[in-house]
């Protein structure tokens, strides 16, 4: 497992200081916010595109992928009764598979909860055929590029859809197609009502990224969540892919967050592998 952060930590920094920075912490990938780069997808230029995996490259990282995927632009929505805005919606996933795929990322983590909770008189089952009528139209494009779109379950406190992994893996058997999978997230899966080890076990099959960080919004080791048990599972379902870092309380500065959650995870990593 290789030890990634998301950018939106750090705030304002140029991106070549902030690919100093995390390299030199110990981190392995970045992990990019589309919207700290422009409020469109189509707004970053090829060139623009080029420099920064190029910057990120030249000093030992790999840019992740994306996520964050629709705080900009505006009126997007991914379970929407309105099949325009459906529309719309799908043709922007399909910019962002671009963008992703021109950083040289090859996950999308579509968390989203403000553009995917119930509309009124939406139901379940509704939502259910509007989210995979938006992700679908892009996955054949994101297979060619080598992208994988990756479904994130959030917590009943940010959405009242797809509140759960098992709702997560339903979706994921609907659309049926081997470039739409899971991200799960240890911050959204200390609310449900199972144990961490037993989801991540459960879904381990369809699992294609992994973002830790603690239910008190700062990264791992820095809140109540043991992550040996966590690691473990990780170990014993066979996933080998990114940890990757996503802070929400950015009170502690950018700095203390990135050192302390690479610090802790090195240490459990050491810990587990004994």
């Amino acid at each position: 497992m290789k030890f990634g952060i998301c950018n939106e930590l750090f705030e304002n920094w140029p991106w070549e200081k902030l690919c100093d920075f995390v390299r030199s912490v110990g981190y392995q990938g970045i992990e990019v916010a589309p919207f700290t780069l422009a409020d469109r997808a189509e707004g970053i230029t090829q060139q623009r595109r080029a420099a920064l995996r190029e910057s990120a490259g030249s000093r030992g990282l790999e840019i992740i992928g994306l996520h964050w995927l629709l705080t900009k632009p505006p009126r997007l929505y991914i379970t929407h009764p309105d099949s325009g805005i459906r529309r719309e919606t799908a043709r922007y996933f399909a910019e962002l598979v671009g963008l992703c795929a021109d950083l040289g990322g090859k996950v999308m983590v579509i968390g989203s909860p403000k553009q995917r909770s119930l509309l009124p008189g939406v139901r379940r089952e509704q939502a259910m055929g509007y989210a995979a009528e938006v992700f679908t139209p892009c996955l054949e494009s994101a297979a060619e590029r080598g992208v994988t779109l990756a479904i994130e379950p959030l917590s009943t406190r940010e959405t009242d859809f797809l509140t759960c992994a098992a709702d997560a893996v339903e979706l994921i058997e609907r659309i049926n197609h081997t470039n739409f999978r899971l991200q799960l997230d240890v911050k959204a899966m200390s609310y449900e009502y199972k144990p961490i080890p037993q989801i991540i076990l459960e879904s381990a099959r369809h699992l294609a990224h992994f973002h830790v960080n603690d239910p008190n919004l700062l990264g791992p080791g820095m809140g109540k969540i043991r992550y040996e048990p966590i690691i473990a599972a990780l170990r014993e379902a066979g996933y080998d892919g990114w940890l990757s870092v996503e802070a929400f309380d950015f009170g502690y500065g950018a700095r203390e967050i990135a050192r302390k959650s690479e610090v802790y995870l090195k240490r459990v990593m050491a810990y587990s592998s004994k």
